[in-house]
């Protein structure tokens, strides 16, 4: 059977949070994926969740593409083992690099510049940079807050009805995964006229 994925983007942290749920969840995505024969792209770090993603996925001989900015390698943060280790020069060119490389977005777990990827996921969706589906893994309830904000902006009206269902989530992979094949994209803004903004 063919993997309806070739390779999903992975976003997560760096960091190694102290209940022990976030990295077992990190290394079950990562192993999950290889065993379906769908390659990972990813920050390119050996710590934290971004390290466990990975390490398992290439326990498992999966492919794992690493996507890292110059000043982290230097910082030797780099996985050295990955089966790809792209260094770029920033952060907008790993961004665009995901998106280049992998046919959809998985977030876990993460900070700050977790966040930034996840909405600019979204936000070149809404656009129409990209058109693939942009999965949100809900572990522990870590992200009931966000969905709650993701939804308050749909109800007052900064995110239009037609890109309501961009953010996808499920609190299992499984369920993630299948929803995310599934997805159906939608009217993007430049697909659009003044009338329909």
């Amino acid at each position: 059977m063919t993997a309806p994925f070739k390779r999903l983007a992975i976003y997560c942290g760096s960091a190694t949070p102290s209940d022990p749920v976030y990295i077992e969840n990190a290394r079950m995505v990562g192993a999950t994926l290889a065993g379906r024969g769908i390659g990972v792209v990813y920050g390119g770090g050996r710590l934290g969740l971004m390290g466990a993603v990975a390490d398992a996925a290439l326990d498992l001989g999966g492919e794992v593409i690493g996507i890292i900015p110059e000043a982290l390698v230097q910082a030797e943060v780099a996985h050295q083992g990955c089966t790809e280790l792209h260094v770029v020069p920033g952060m907008h060119a790993r961004k665009q690099k995901f998106t280049d490389l992998a046919d959809g977005f998985v977030v876990l777990p993460g900070g700050v510049g977790t966040m930034d990827e996840l909405w600019e996921a979204i936000s070149w969706s809404q656009l129409g940079y990209h058109t693939d589906p942009v999965g949100l893994l809900n572990i522990n309830g870590f992200y009931d807050e966000l969905i709650a904000f993701n939804r308050h902006m749909i109800e007052v009206g900064f995110i239009r009805p037609q890109h309501a269902d961009i953010l996808i989530v499920d609190e299992t992979l499984d369920g993630l995964l299948a929803k995310m094949e599934a997805y159906q994209p939608h009217r993007t803004i430049f697909a659009m006229t003044a009338d329909d903004l």
